[in-house]
């Protein structure tokens, strides 16, 4: 077993036992590729859907800058090979807000993934 392996074995025990409680499923959504009319103005474009699961954060006050990351900025991090496509900056994020239990809608500002690419750790905003 390779170290991403090992890795993702370990982050889906703990997302199943001991972070059972702050684990959301999300779905993202894009446009897929389209076909431009000028003249009507309209695209063939289809929206694109994946799904995962992982823990929504909030942000260190220390690291909130006020230009790369803002007050209500969350960090999603969730396991790469539990995401069914790549996440990548504009997609839309939808999760369940632990709190409220209501849906919340989110767009990624900035997709990251670890040197193992073992799990992303998306930052995301309102």
């Amino acid at each position: 077993m390779g170290l991403r392996d090992e890795i993702q074995a370990d982050l889906a025990e703990a997302f199943d036992d001991d972070l059972a409680d702050a684990v959301s499923t999300f779905t993202g959504t894009y446009m897929g590729p389209g076909v431009w009319d000028p003249v009507s103005e309209t695209s063939t474009a289809q929206p694109v859907t994946y799904t995962g699961r992982g823990v929504l954060d909030s942000y260190d006050s220390r690291r909130i800058d006020g230009l790369n990351i803002l007050v209500g900025d969350l960090l999603l991090i969730c396991l790469a090979n539990e995401v069914t496509d790549k996440p990548a900056v504009g997609h839309q994020i939808t999760a369940t807000d632990l709190i409220t239990g209501l849906p919340v809608t989110y767009r990624i500002v900035s997709p990251g993934i670890d040197p193992a690419k073992a799990h992303y750790e998306i930052q995301l905003r309102k």
